[in-house]
C-alpha cells in the first residue's frame, strides 16, 4: 500500500521543475547559436515595429481626420487599431521572416520567431475580443488573464503551471479547494455570464421593439429574462467546475437572515419596483410630480426610478417613495393636461370682451389644443379688479408647463394692449398738507 503523497512536497517538486525549464531556456539563449540569433532577430523586429507604430499612427490619424461621416463604432475601431499598431506591425513582420526562414533553412532555426509571431497574433486577437466586456477594469483583468494563459499555452508551460496552482490547496474534510479550482471557476462563470449578457441584450432588444407590450411590462420582461439567464449561468458555471452546491442551502439561510435585518430598505425597494411594473401606475415616459420634483420617468430600475427635470437634473427616487408617497402622474391614463392661469382687468373694461380676447389669445399659442377649446370665467370681484381664470389644454407635458404658461401670459398681454384693456395694479398717493403734516392714502 502506497503512502499518501505530501501536498507540500508535490508543490516543491513542481516549482523545481519550472525553475529548471527556465534555466535551460536562458542557457540556450545566452550560448552563441541559432537560439541567440533568433532572439536578436525578434528584438530587432520589436524595435522596427516600435518605430513604425509612431509613424503609421500619425498617418492613420491624419487620414481619419480628413474623412467625414464616420459612425461611432468605426471611430472606436480605428482608435483600437491605432493603439495596437506596434503589435500588428511586429506580428506581420515576424510571420514574414518566419516563412522566409522556413524555406531557406532548417525549421528548428526559426522556432522562436514563429513562437513570437504566434504570440503577437494571439495577443492582438485577445485585445480586440476583450472589447465585448463593457466594464473597463474587468476588461483589463480579462485581457491580461487571457494573455498570460495564451503565453503559457504556446510555450508548453500550461500543464506545469496548472500542477503548480493545483498544489496550492486548502483541505476541508473530504473537500479540497485549490487555487486552480478557484481560477477555473472564475473563468467558467465569467464566460457563462458573458454569454448570458449577450443573450439578455438580444432578448431585451426584441422585447423593446414589440409595440404590443406596454413600457412597464417591457421593463419587467427584460428584468425577468436577465434574472433567469444570469441565474442559469451561475448554476451551470458552478456545476461545470464540480463545486458541491449543497452548502448553498446554509448560505441562502444566512442571506435570508441578513435580508431580514440589514437590507430591509433594499428589499422594500425591489418589491416596490416589481409592484410598480405590474400595476403600471408609473412607466417610462410618464411625467410626474413628487414633492418639489417635476420631470419625466427616464428609466425604471430594480431599486430606483430615474426622473429627469427640465433643467437637466436627474433624480434617483427610491421605488418605495413612489409606492408610499403621493405622486402626481400627469400622463397616467392619457397625455391631456389642463392648465389654469389667473389674471385681472379693470372694472371699466367689458368682461364679455375680456373673456373673448383671452380665449382667442390662448387658442393662438402653440401647443395649446384646438380640439379642446379654452374657457375663461369670472371668479370674483376684487378690491381693484375683476378676477378671471383661463383654462386651456395641452397634450405634451414633457415639453414643460412653465414655458407654455409664460407664452399664454405673453399672448394675453399683447391682446389686451392692442384692445386697450387695462390690467390694474396697486397705486399709492402721497399728499402734503399744512406744511409738516403728512397724510398717506392708499388707493387702487
Amino acid at each position: 500500500m502506497n503512502e499518501p503523497t505530501d501536498p507540500f512536497a508535490e508543490f516543491l517538486l513542481t516549482l523545481q521543475g519550472l525553475w529548471i525549464n527556465v534555466l535551460g531556456f536562458a542557457e540556450g539563449v545566452l550560448r552563441p547559436g541559432w537560439r541567440q540569433y533568433q532572439l536578436l532577430i525578434v528584438i530587432g523586429l520589436a524595435l522596427v515595429a516600435w518605430l513604425l507604430h509612431g509613424r503609421s499612427g500619425a498617418l492613420l490619424e491624419n487620414w481619419v481626420r480628413s474623412r467625414e461621416g464616420w459612425a461611432k463604432w468605426q471611430l472606436r475601431m480605428i482608435v483600437q487599431i491605432k493603439r495596437r499598431l506596434g503589435l500588428i506591425w511586429f506580428s506581420l513582420m515576424a510571420w514574414g521572416v518566419y516563412l522566409v526562414m522556413q524555406n531557406i533553412t532548417w525549421p528548428s532555426r526559426s522556432y522562436l520567431i514563429g513562437l513570437a509571431a504566434t504570440l503577437a497574433t494571439v495577443w492582438v486577437g485577445i485585445a480586440f475580443a476583450a472589447r465585448l466586456v463593457r466594464n473597463r477594469p474587468l476588461r483589463r483583468t480579462v485581457t491580461w488573464a487571457l494573455w498570460i494563459y495564451a503565453t503559457l499555452y504556446f510555450m508548453n508551460l500550461s500543464d506545469n503551471v496548472a500542477d503548480f496552482l493545483d498544489g496550492i490547496a486548502l483541505q476541508l474534510g473530504d473537500s479540497r479547494l485549490s487555487v486552480l479550482t478557484l481560477l477555473t471557476a472564475l473563468v467558467v462563470i465569467g464566460a457563462m455570464f458573458m454569454m448570458a449578457r449577450i443573450a439578455s441584450h438580444a432578448t431585451a432588444s426584441t422585447i423593446r421593439k414589440n409595440e404590443d407590450i406596454s413600457p412597464s411590462m417591457q421593463v419587467l420582461g427584460v428584468k425577468a429574462v436577465q434574472l433567469v439567464l444570469y441565474g442559469f449561468a451561475f448554476y451551470f458555471g458552478i456545476k461545470a467546475v464540480g463545486i458541491d452546491l449543497t452548502g448553498l442551502a446554509v448560505l441562502s439561510g444566512a442571506i435570508g437572515v441578513g435580508l431580514g435585518f440589514g437590507l430591509q430598505k433594499v428589499v422594500s425597494n425591489l418589491v416596490s419596483g416589481i409592484i410598480i411594473l405590474l400595476d403600471k401606475s408609473i412607466k417610462p415616459g410618464d411625467v410626474i410630480s413628487l414633492g418639489e420634483t417635476f420631470g419625466w420617468i427616464q428609466t425604471l430600475g430594480a431599486r430606483y426610478a430615474s426622473v429627469v427635470t427640465r433643467d437637466g437634473k436627474e433624480y434617483l427616487i427610491p421605488n418605495e417613495d413612489l409606492i408610499t408617497g403621493q405622486v402626481v402622474n400627469w400622463s397616467h391614463s392619457n397625455d391631456f393636461v389642463r392648465l389654469d392661469i389667473f389674471f385681472g382687468t379693470a372694472y371699466g373694461d367689458d368682461p364679455h370682451k375680456v373673456r373673448k380676447l383671452a380665449i382667442e389669445a390662448a387658442s393662438g399659442v402653440d401647443r395649446v389644443l384646438k380640439s379642446r377649446a379654452a374657457v375663461c370665467h369670472i371668479v370674483g370681484f376684487g378690491d381693484s379688479s375683476v378676477d378671471y381664470i383661463l383654462r386651456f389644454w395641452i397634450r405634451d407635458p414633457t415639453g414643460g408647463l412653465t414655458n407654455i404658461r409664460g407664452n399664454v401670459y405673453l399672448a394675453l398681454w399683447d391682446a389686451f394692449k392692442e384692445n386697450n384693456i387695462s390690467i390694474p395694479f396697486p397705486q399709492r398717493e402721497v399728499r402734503m398738507l399744512d406744511g409738516d403734516k403728512i397724510i398717506t392714502e392708499e388707493g387702487r
